[in-house]
């Protein structure tokens, strides 16, 4: 029998980018929010800023050394070495066309052992004109495979994925309905639902 294909987000998922990002981007700007706080992503509105200051924000965090050096999420990693074998594994992610080599690197870094495909539906930028293959990332996932499930933090991303025939599980973080389960909950129900 074939392994299930697993689609997993980068960033909030494999890595603690917003986490991380909001820690530095907070301490130099003297915001007092905490990141348990951002109820919303892009949490944009919260902090007083536009979308597009944001976007430029996080983008040069990715191009950093700060995210370069940015450690996997525990569980995640303890999964994947424990489990990723018997599954089929490709990162699907929405990042910028101009920060996609160094999420890719870092994906590679890290996890090249069992990611071996690495797929980018680019998160749109002001004056970035690209073609347009995939519009979001259920498009994306019905090119690469036909069955899977998605890991992701947002809750749109999963609900489109279900409803498109996928199956689909919400990571925990401070913006969505998952936020008050442990990764550790997390992780025991992605191992029920792929019979681990």
């Amino acid at each position: 029998m074939k392994p299930i294909t697993v689609f997993w987000d980068v960033d909030d998922v494999l890595n603690d980018l917003m986490k991380v990002w909001f820690v530095s981007y907070s301490k130099e700007k003297g915001i007092k929010l905490k990141y348990e706080q951002l109820i919303s992503n892009p949490p944009h509105e919260l902090l007083g800023i536009t979308i597009h200051e944001l976007c430029d924000s996080l983008d040069a965090f990715r191009l950093s050394r700060k995210f370069s050096e940015m450690q996997p999420v525990p569980e995640i990693y303890e999964w994947f070495e424990k489990n990723a074998e018997y599954t089929r594994n490709i990162a699907l992610t929405a990042t910028s066309i101009r920060t996609a080599s160094s999420s890719s690197s870092w994906v590679f870094k890290h996890y090249s052992k069992w990611i071996r495909t690495y797929h980018i539906v680019p998160s749109p930028r002001r004056a970035e004109v690209i073609p347009a293959y995939d519009k979001n990332k259920i498009e994306a996932m019905t090119q690469l495979s036909k069955k899977g499930i998605l890991i992701d933090d947002c809750e749109d991303n999963v609900r489109k994925a279900i409803v498109t025939g996928y199956k689909g599980l919400l990571f925990p973080r401070p913006w969505n309905s998952n936020s008050n389960m442990s990764i550790d909950e997390f992780m025991g129900k992605l191992n029920k639902r792929l019979k681990i």
